[in-house]
């Protein structure tokens, strides 16, 4: 009998030893091989050219965000983080001023509250830069993905990510809001997904709505964007360059429950239905508020933002005249709401510019050439990448910069001031002073917290006095005021300079600080006249 010497049995039969090692060689070989492809595969894909565009717009929304132009409102947010932080209680009343103290007062947008007091304790000054690029540049990297996938073409994607840029930079601003912004685009990007029948992330959405509840109050506009989708899709037809795609019956049912429960996710507050609520009481219930404040101002269309908009408007609807590409019913609905909405108050181009997207990118489509992967330069992608974070690192601005950069626009000086002085109270301040006061611990007569104030009556007060209307120092008597903070370019300056009763004790490039000269009135010196603005009851 033949002997079988040492060996491997394989379904090809009996094998030496060595014959074992080498298909273990080669299996070894193989594998590596596979890996090598793979890690080659991944550079290629991070050194692309859409990836290299997608880092363009992110050094776009660095150069924005690294001047760090914050909102006067980031400073009360930050204090309202560090008490949720500190205490875990969330605010019922209002506990900033002395014109409406104890008016009810919610914390509307507290997980965004709690980020950014998060980051203002953990990094100062540097790590709420960090926050806002970071913010800034995630937006504008999910409107190229949103654009790149209504076109199927990341060349046109970032076309018309950097076109809008020019509308949604100006509103990079630290506050929640950026976080409701691009809650927004992601449900675009949903939506637009499930059109395209891949209905996976569609139930992601409720999910998504508990945050936004929680962080933004505009979340009313996501709710709005789903339902302008269902009801889209309730009929076929084709008017013109208008076309509706019918849901089959299990899309719909899918989008109506995808619908009941994000509004069923509203409740998932700490104050329970409050919060779903709240947008539409703060939108019904600050005229004062409306008719004063700059960012619920109709577009300017004298200045650059307002012409931009304008023309890109008439860019799209010329080019669906005339080249009659086909867009989807809800798209039209989408944009021209948008559209009415920034037209009549300036803070919704945060609506518009996501809302544009789909429209600009199927307009461009016929004028910007489709991305050709052959054509890829690996090496000068990714030598451009390289710079663009090289850039991104060697310009980050220090803590001195940004320092420097919140002493230009906020009364740090004034607020060192106030600290070291006997400066007598209560402080009369100006509107975009109110939340450093705040931050500063400092009670004030008005923040950007516009409601609580509405309601109190200090808020039409405040205007009244500002604008110089007769009676404006009477109205301050009437608030037993002592001290004034104004911003110095303001006409009340103007005024309580040429005042006896107010003498200047502080100013610096931004402010000046009065103090009232006379004794402080008590409760019966002050004038009796009910129709008085500010009078004590």
């Amino acid at each position: 009998m033949r002997k079988v010497s040492w060996s491997t049995v394989t379904p090809e039969g009996p094998h030496p030893a060595g014959a074992a090692s080498s298909v273990a060689r080669t299996a070894t070989f193989a594998s590596a091989s596979a890996g090598s492809t793979l890690d080659i595969s991944l550079l290629r894909y991070a050194f692309s050219f859409p990836a290299m565009l997608g880092v363009l717009l992110v050094g776009a929304a660095f150069v924005v965000a690294r001047k760090f132009p914050v909102d006067p409102d980031v400073w009360w947010h930050i204090k309202t983080g560090e008490i949720l932080l500190n205490s875990h209680q969330w605010p019922t009343t209002d506990a900033y001023s002395f014109t409406v103290p104890g008016q009810p007062w919610i914390a509307g947008e507290w997980l965004g509250d709690v980020l950014i007091g998060f980051v203002a304790r953990l990094g100062g000054l540097q790590g709420l830069d960090v926050l806002l690029i970071v913010l800034a540049s995630a937006i504008m990297l999910a409107l190229y993905g949103y654009a790149t996938l209504r076109s199927q073409n990341s060349k046109v994607g970032f076309v018309v990510a950097a076109v809008l840029f020019t509308l949604a930079a100006p509103q990079f601003t630290l506050r929640p809001q950026m976080l409701g912004y691009l809650f927004l685009i992601l449900t675009l990007i949903v939506l637009e997904r499930f059109r395209q029948g891949k209905r996976g992330a569609i139930w992601l959405l409720p999910a998504l709505f508990v945050l936004w509840a929680n962080a933004h109050g505009s979340f009313v506009i996501g709710i709005g964007a789903i339902v302008v989708y269902l009801l889209s899709g309730l009929f076929a037809f084709e008017v013109g360059s208008v076309e509706g795609r019918r849901w089959t019956a299990v899309q719909r049912l899918q989008l109506e429950t995808v619908l009941l429960l994000s509004i069923v996710a509203l409740n998932v507050t700490p104050y329970g239905s409050q919060l779903a609520l709240y947008p539409f009481h703060v939108a019904s219930s600050l005229p004062v508020g409306v008719a004063n404040v700059k960012e619920w101002q109709p577009i300017p269309f004298n200045l650059d933002q307002g012409k931009i908009f304008l023309a890109l408007i008439l860019f799209f609807f010329l080019s669906m005249a005339l080249l009659r590409f086909k867009l989807r019913l809800e798209e039209i609905v989408l944009i021209v709401g948008g559209a009415v909405m920034a037209c009549l108050h300036l803070r919704f181009l945060l609506v518009f510019v996501p809302v544009f997207t789909a429209g600009l990118s199927v307009a461009l489509t016929q004028w910007v050439p489709a991305y050709d992967r052959s054509k890829d330069r690996v090496i000068l992608n990714a030598a451009v990448i390289t710079l663009a974070l090289a850039g991104i690192t060697y310009y980050f601005p220090s803590h001195a910069a940004l320092e420097q950069t919140v002493g230009d626009h906020f009364p740090v000086s004034a607020v060192e001031y106030l600290q070291q002085h006997r400066v007598p109270g209560p402080l009369f301040n100006s509107y975009g002073f109110g939340g450093y006061l705040v931050w500063a611990g400092q009670k004030v007569f008005v923040d950007g917290r516009a409601d609580p104030y509405e309601r109190g009556g200090s808020l039409a007060d405040y205007f009244y006095i500002m604008q110089i209307r007769p009676g404006a120092l009477t109205v301050l008597r009437n608030y037993g005021i002592q001290s004034c903070l104004l911003d110095r370019t303001e006409p009340l300056v103007t005024l309580l300079s040429a005042t006896p009763q107010w003498q200047q004790v502080y100013q610096d490039n931004l402010s000046v600080l009065f103090v009232r000269q006379d004794p402080q009135l008590n409760e019966a010196e002050l004038p009796s006249n009910p129709s008085m603005p500010g009078q004590k009851e």
